[in-house]
């Protein structure tokens, strides 16, 4: 190096360590561009060591440093080997370096594996046969055993004698004691448990609405109570006896199958008729308006298409004019405040016949004793429901379908006792002679089955057995 910029460089040293400098101080950037200068002219250094040169160090220290190994080697190394290898025990149990690799005077046990000659393959390991391992949990060489290392041994306080538990099997303990449990006996199944959900299956028909349809009918079984009539009106009607009812009904089925009426008609112009009775009172000339009336008003509730005006005062024989009728009818609606929201027991009778498989013969029957309801008049103080229950009951009864299960009980609303009243009343009508012609040859026809031939051979053979002993006779 040059004197000029060795001496630079130890002033700019001193300047920068002294705290009283002036302020022409080193910096950085100019200390760089020194040392570059100064490099350049210094000659080029190897810039790697050969290995020769750092082998005879690295075999010095690793001597020093003494045998690293846990593994004794065998005897199949040459002689050179076994000499160099005493050379090592000696140099590291003496001196320094023995203190050195041993400071705390505690020798380590060597692990000791089995001999093997160096030029030996490997072994392979005893599970490997040619393939990779498999993978854990992949099912090929079965489960995997856990190694449990050998239980320690904890010295115990005498205090925790008493939380041992006792050496006695698991298993026989647990045996005894199911033995010693009393058994109870399983809960037989509640009655609502053993309804079957005929609803869920129409969940998919938008038209059953099935899933309002136990709401539906809890309200139609509210307003049926709102819509019964006067059981004992005819104690008010001056001129009108029970007997003159049932001839008018009976006329009244005459119209409505001449008409092709649906059944909800029929049933809906009866009501019309028991409730316009209860409120006002009639001359015997008029009755036969008054159920004309009723029917002209329910086909125009119930009917798609209702007939004429002009029909029904041709069916009446022209003994009224078309004024009378259409006067008559808003003189009725005005009777009954407009109400016409009356529960059809037809709409009971279709939901029970649901829980029946929809079977056609047994509902036949139960139209033809629905409709002795509409003609007797003891039927009017019980509610559509409960006589839609107990015609389908004596319907099955009648053709031997079964007892009344659960699932019947439960879409009818009803059990067998609630049902005994009314089925009493049908068997009593059923059993004495024909009171109501229209009525008797209409269900004789092989249209409907011969329901009425079929539950009058029924009712006779079998009125000591199901029948009332004293009941009044319309």
């Amino acid at each position: 190096m040059p004197p000029a910029a060795r001496n630079l460089r130890q002033r700019a040293v001193t300047n920068e360590n002294d705290e009283n400098a002036s302020s022409t101080r080193l910096t950085r950037a100019k200390s760089a561009a020194m040392d570059s200068v100064v490099d350049a002219k210094k000659p080029q250094l190897a810039s790697k060591k050969s290995s020769n040169a750092l082998a005879p160090a690295a075999q010095a220290k690793r001597v020093a440093l003494g045998d690293r190994s846990n593994v004794i080697k065998s005897e199949g190394v040459g002689a050179g080997a076994k000499e160099a290898k005493e050379n090592k025990k000696l140099v590291a149990t003496k001196g320094a370096v023995a203190k050195a690799a041993h400071p705390t005077k505690i020798t380590k046990p060597s692990q000791t594996s089995k001999p093997r000659s160096v030029l030996a393959p490997k072994e392979k390991n005893a599970n490997s046969s040619g393939s990779k391992r498999p993978a854990p949990g992949s099912g090929i060489a079965g489960p995997t055993k856990k190694q449990r290392s050998a239980p320690t041994t904890v010295k115990e306080d005498p205090e925790d004698e008493e939380n041992i538990e006792p050496t006695t099997n698991i298993k026989e303990a647990s045996k005894t004691a199911v033995k010693n449990e009393p058994v109870v006996a399983e809960p037989e199944p509640a009655l609502e448990d053993q309804v079957h959900d005929l609803d869920g299956e129409d969940i998919d028909d938008p038209l059953m609405v099935s899933e309002y349809v136990g709401e539906i009918f809890e309200y139609l079984k509210q307003l049926e109570m709102s819509t019964m009539a006067n059981p004992d009106y005819m104690d008010n009607q001056t001129e009108l006896e029970w007997k003159m009812r049932g001839i008018l009904v009976d006329w009244l089925l005459e119209v409505h199958t001449r008409f092709r009426l649906l059944p909800e008609t029929l049933f809906l112009a009866v009501n019309i008729i028991d409730r316009f009775l209860s409120t006002k009172i009639v001359q015997l000339d008029r009755l036969q308006l008054v159920g004309v009336t009723a029917m002209f008003i329910a086909s125009k509730y119930e009917e798609v298409l209702s007939p004429h005006v002009q029909n029904f005062r041709h069916v009446a024989d022209d003994g009224f004019t078309e004024e009378e009728i259409l006067s008559a009818e808003r003189f009725v609606l005005s009777a009954l405040d407009y109400d016409l929201s009356y529960p059809n027991p037809m709409n009971f009778l279709r939901r029970i016949s649901k829980a029946d498989n929809y079977d056609m013969q047994t509902r036949t029957l139960g139209k033809y004793l629905l409709e002795i309801g509409c003609l007797d008049h003891r039927f009017i103080g019980h509610p559509p429901s409960l006589v839609a229950a107990a015609a389908m009951y004596l319907s099955r009864l009648v053709l031997d379908r079964g007892p009344w299960d659960a699932t019947l009980a439960h879409y009818a609303g009803y059990t067998e006792e609630e049902i005994t009243p009314v089925l009493e009343l049908m068997i009593d009508y059923l059993s004495g002679p024909v009171q109501h012609e229209a009525f008797f040859k209409k269900y004789a026809s092989k249209k409907f089955m011969k329901a009425s031939i079929v539950l009058r051979q029924w009712c006779k053979k079998y009125v000591a057995q199901y029948g009332p002993p004293d009941v009044e006779k319309a």
